[in-house]
Protein backbone atom coordinates (compact mmCIF):
# COMPACT_ATOMS: atom_id res chain seq x y z
CA UNK A 1 0.00 0.00 0.00
CA UNK A 2 1.42 3.20 -0.85
CA UNK A 3 1.29 6.21 1.34
CA UNK A 4 -1.06 8.43 0.32
CA UNK A 5 -3.54 5.50 0.74
CA UNK A 6 -1.85 5.41 3.95
CA UNK A 7 -2.45 8.50 4.88
CA UNK A 8 -6.48 8.20 3.60
CA UNK A 9 -7.22 5.55 5.59
CA UNK A 10 -5.17 7.53 8.76
CA UNK A 11 -7.91 10.33 7.87
CA UNK A 12 -11.17 7.70 7.97
CA UNK A 13 -10.16 6.80 11.24
CA UNK A 14 -9.41 10.25 12.26
CA UNK A 15 -12.80 11.42 11.29
CA UNK A 16 -14.25 8.44 12.95
CA UNK A 17 -12.93 9.53 16.31
CA UNK A 18 -13.95 12.70 15.85
CA UNK A 19 -17.29 11.51 14.87
CA UNK A 20 -17.63 9.48 18.33
CA UNK A 21 -16.44 12.82 20.51
CA UNK A 22 -18.87 14.23 18.23
CA UNK A 23 -21.75 11.56 19.35
CA UNK A 24 -20.70 11.54 23.00
CA UNK A 25 -20.61 15.15 23.27
CA UNK A 26 -24.06 15.26 21.21
CA UNK A 27 -25.56 12.67 24.19
CA UNK A 28 -24.36 14.51 26.86
CA UNK A 29 -25.98 17.95 25.88
CA UNK A 30 -29.46 16.02 25.31
CA UNK A 31 -29.17 14.79 28.20
CA UNK A 32 -28.52 17.89 29.97
CA UNK A 33 -31.46 19.42 27.74
CA UNK A 34 -34.04 16.75 29.35
CA UNK A 35 -33.14 17.92 32.42
CA UNK A 36 -33.95 21.08 31.92
CA UNK A 37 -37.06 20.37 30.31
CA UNK A 38 -38.20 18.35 33.45
CA UNK A 39 -37.10 21.34 35.70
CA UNK A 40 -39.55 23.59 33.75
CA UNK A 41 -42.35 21.11 33.84
CA UNK A 42 -41.68 20.85 37.43
CA UNK A 43 -41.68 24.67 38.19
CA UNK A 44 -45.09 24.69 35.99
CA UNK A 45 -46.56 22.51 39.02
CA UNK A 46 -44.83 24.73 42.39
CA UNK A 47 -45.28 28.09 43.76
CA UNK A 48 -41.61 28.03 45.36
CA UNK A 49 -38.39 27.20 43.26
CA UNK A 50 -35.03 26.46 44.43
CA UNK A 51 -31.63 26.69 42.82
CA UNK A 52 -28.53 24.42 43.43
CA UNK A 53 -25.54 26.65 43.70
CA UNK A 54 -22.35 24.64 44.80
CA UNK A 55 -23.58 22.90 47.41
CA UNK A 56 -26.50 24.37 49.07
CA UNK A 57 -29.78 25.26 47.78
CA UNK A 58 -31.39 28.58 47.70
CA UNK A 59 -34.68 29.91 47.49
CA UNK A 60 -35.21 31.72 44.17
CA UNK A 61 -37.38 33.65 42.25
CA UNK A 62 -40.09 30.85 39.98
CA UNK A 63 -40.05 33.19 37.39
CA UNK A 64 -36.71 34.23 37.18
CA UNK A 65 -35.35 30.39 37.10
CA UNK A 66 -37.76 29.49 34.06
CA UNK A 67 -36.11 32.11 32.17
CA UNK A 68 -32.61 31.23 33.28
CA UNK A 69 -33.68 27.27 32.18
CA UNK A 70 -35.47 28.68 29.31
CA UNK A 71 -32.02 30.27 27.89
CA UNK A 72 -30.09 27.15 29.12
CA UNK A 73 -32.04 24.47 26.92
CA UNK A 74 -31.97 27.51 23.92
CA UNK A 75 -28.34 27.36 24.08
CA UNK A 76 -28.27 23.35 23.96
CA UNK A 77 -30.82 23.03 21.53
CA UNK A 78 -27.98 25.23 19.34
CA UNK A 79 -25.01 23.39 20.27
CA UNK A 80 -26.73 19.86 19.17
CA UNK A 81 -28.24 21.44 16.48
CA UNK A 82 -24.43 22.73 15.37
CA UNK A 83 -23.08 18.76 16.31
CA UNK A 84 -25.18 17.68 13.82
CA UNK A 85 -24.15 19.47 10.79
CA UNK A 86 -20.77 18.77 12.11
CA UNK A 87 -21.42 15.02 12.26
CA UNK A 88 -23.25 15.57 8.70
CA UNK A 89 -19.81 16.98 7.37
CA UNK A 90 -17.58 14.78 8.48
CA UNK A 91 -19.25 11.23 7.60
CA UNK A 92 -19.81 13.14 4.12
CA UNK A 93 -16.23 13.98 3.73
CA UNK A 94 -15.51 9.94 5.34
CA UNK A 95 -17.70 8.74 2.52
CA UNK A 96 -15.74 10.88 0.09
CA UNK A 97 -12.22 9.42 1.19
CA UNK A 98 -13.80 6.21 1.40
CA UNK A 99 -14.87 6.26 -2.37
CA UNK A 100 -11.57 7.95 -3.40
CA UNK A 101 -9.49 4.81 -1.63
CA UNK A 102 -12.21 2.02 -2.71
CA UNK A 103 -11.31 3.72 -6.31
CA UNK A 104 -7.82 3.92 -6.43
CA UNK A 105 -7.69 -0.33 -4.49
CA UNK A 106 -10.10 -1.13 -7.98
CA UNK A 107 -7.59 0.83 -10.11
CA UNK A 108 -4.47 -1.08 -8.72
CA UNK A 109 -6.57 -4.53 -8.73
CA UNK A 110 -7.46 -3.82 -13.02
CA UNK A 111 -4.13 -3.05 -13.70
CA UNK A 112 -2.86 -6.09 -12.12
CA UNK A 113 -4.95 -8.62 -13.92
CA UNK A 114 -4.33 -6.40 -17.40
CA UNK A 115 -0.39 -7.18 -16.40
CA UNK A 116 -0.56 -10.65 -15.78
CA UNK A 117 -3.31 -11.34 -19.14
CA UNK A 118 -0.31 -9.37 -21.15
CA UNK A 119 2.22 -11.54 -20.13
Amino acid sequence: MDEQMQEKIGQIQLIQQNLENFSNQRQQFQIQQTEIETALSELNTTTQSYKIIGNIMVLTDRDKLKKELEEKKEMLTIRISTIEKQEDKMRVKAEEIQQEVMKTLENKNSDKKTKTTSK
